[in-house]
């Protein structure tokens, strides 16, 4: 969900025709070959690459999983239920490579240079057979990110329609999308936003759009819907009424939720923190700042947020803080599964290879029982300089295996028990008589007094936290 490199790939789309990168096209690039949309094309986008099997941690084969066995039960889940693993339509279809200072870099065998149905439709086509392959269960995409946008709203909801209808077909029963959502961020009459829009025609037309991907999304049979405010917030405050801005943005959501219901889509509704970028702004900061806003809002229980590690990191946080503030607060939903370089200060959506965050990360996840219906959507993207077909499965089976890894080392950590008896010592005090009643509510100050007369200066006991650092460590 990046406007400056969606953008980017729109513009480069429409201008640029690269040749294919690194040998013939697999899939005749002309609209009137096998590969066109009449659904009578049976080939392979991904020839030669096998389904991904696990072969343990011993294979040195870089299309196999080594820590994620899907069937393999741990902590009384199977592997595939703790992570429900989704593929992100945007950055593995439509990422280019494209950046703020350069043009792409990747052009897939299958792309012909436009942004045409038949181009759709055949994309489709290759996010099916590479869902297949790399073996899991769920996909997310922006409306836009699937079928080109049209001159009016009626023609743009008409090529969705289109798509979506080969998507039902491609899809079958096992498959369904982990969420949907609406791209109010792209298009120029969004420059001031789309629910937070200073113009009343932009926020009717938001409106419609969101409409129009609640539908397919359930259609679809969509578990999810997210909202992402890239532009909902604002670049100067000289000339933003932000209290009214925020009261729109509510009646906003608001209305989302009366059409969720009447057309009897069961989905959680997920709103995706992020500090900044593209905005100065953006009023979805963090974790807690949205928990604060549905709360004043009277939305608490009609949404829940999809937490993005990268984000997490941008507005100051580590993804586990974020995680645990969701939890805490009953908002934990789904995961956004990537992560940020710590030298690059903007959002670079690379996929999570680091063992210790992912084991923080499956920490929170264990902690909530699970996901569902949300899971781990891959919001990631290859590195501009990745630039085979055979990349897309790479990256994709080094995010599953580093998040497997996490949850064996949660298992282990909670078999082993030194960590959690380590915690369950710091706040032994409290295991008391005297700390019941704190944690109840019923000590006042008057009483509390008199036990710190009674007991004198307090002895503090050791946090021992370079003796947690070294067990979590030891788990790795």
């Amino acid at each position: 969900m990046k406007p400056v490199e969606i953008l980017l790939l729109f513009l480069c789309f429409n201008v640029f025709t690269f040749g294919a990168i690194g040998g013939p096209p697999t899939c005749p690039a002309d609209l009137d070959g096998e590969c066109g949309d009449s659904g009578e094309w049976k080939g392979e986008f991904f020839p030669g690459i096998p389904k991904i099997k696990y072969e343990g941690p011993s294979s040195k084969n870089p299309l196999a999983f080594k820590w994620y066995n899907a069937e393999e039960v741990i902590l009384g889940k199977k592997m595939k239920d703790w992570f429900r693993f989704s593929v992100a339509f945007w950055h593995t279809f439509r990422g280019t490579g494209a950046d703020p200072f350069g043009a792409p870099t990747k052009y897939w065998p299958w792309e012909d240079g436009t942004n045409s149905l038949a181009m759709a439709k055949r994309r489709m086509r290759a996010n099916f057979e590479f869902i297949d392959k790399l073996g899991v269960d769920f996909w997310c995409f922006h409306d836009r990110d699937i079928a080109p946008d049209g001159k009016t709203l009626e023609e743009s909801n008409a090529n969705l329609d289109e798509v979506v209808a080969l998507a039902k077909e491609l899809q079958g029963s096992k498959i369904h999308p982990l969420w949907g959502t609406a791209q109010l961020f792209l298009h120029p009459r969004y420059m001031h936003g789309g629910a937070t829009s200073s113009e009343l025609s932009v926020y009717a037309y938001a409106a419609a759009q969101v409409k129009k991907a609640i539908e397919v999304t359930h259609y679809l049979g969509g578990e999810n819907y997210v909202f992402w405010g890239g532009r909902e917030g604002y670049q100067s405050l000289l000339n933003t009424d932000m209290g009214r801005e925020l009261d729109h943005l509510a009646r906003f959501l608001e209305a989302a939720v009366a059409y969720k219901k009447k057309i009897g889509f069961n989905g959680t509704l997920l709103i995706e923190p992020k500090p900044q970028e593209p905005t100065k702004h953006q009023y979805d900061w963090d974790a807690a700042t949205t928990a604060n806003f549905l709360r004043k809002y009277g939305l608490i229980g009609e949404f829940k947020l999809n937490i993005e590690c990268n984000h997490a990191t941008l507005s100051g946080h580590s993804c586990h803080h974020e995680l645990e503030t969701a939890r805490l607060n009953g908002l934990l939903g789904n995961i956004d599964a990537n992560t940020g370089d710590p030298q690059i200060g903007w959002d670079t959506d690379q996929f999570l290879t680091d063992i210790g965050e992912a084991t923080m990360v499956m920490f929170s996840v264990v902690k909530n029982g699970g996901l569902a219906p949300g899971g781990f959507n891959f919001d990631a993207k290859l590195r501009r300089e990745s630039t085979d077909v055979e990349d897309l499965f790479i990256a994709h089976i080094g995010g599953m295996d580093t998040l497997a890894r996490g949850l064996r080392n949660v298992a282990k950590i909670i078999e082993d028990g030194s960590l959690p008896e380590l915690v369950r010592k710091r706040y032994s005090s409290f295991d008391t008589e005297i700390g019941a009643l704190i944690e109840a509510g019923k000590a006042d100050f008057e009483f509390l007094e008199k036990k710190a007369i009674e007991w004198g200066e307090p002895k503090v006991p050791s946090a021992k936290q370079e003796l947690a650092e070294m067990i979590f460590q030891l788990a790795l």
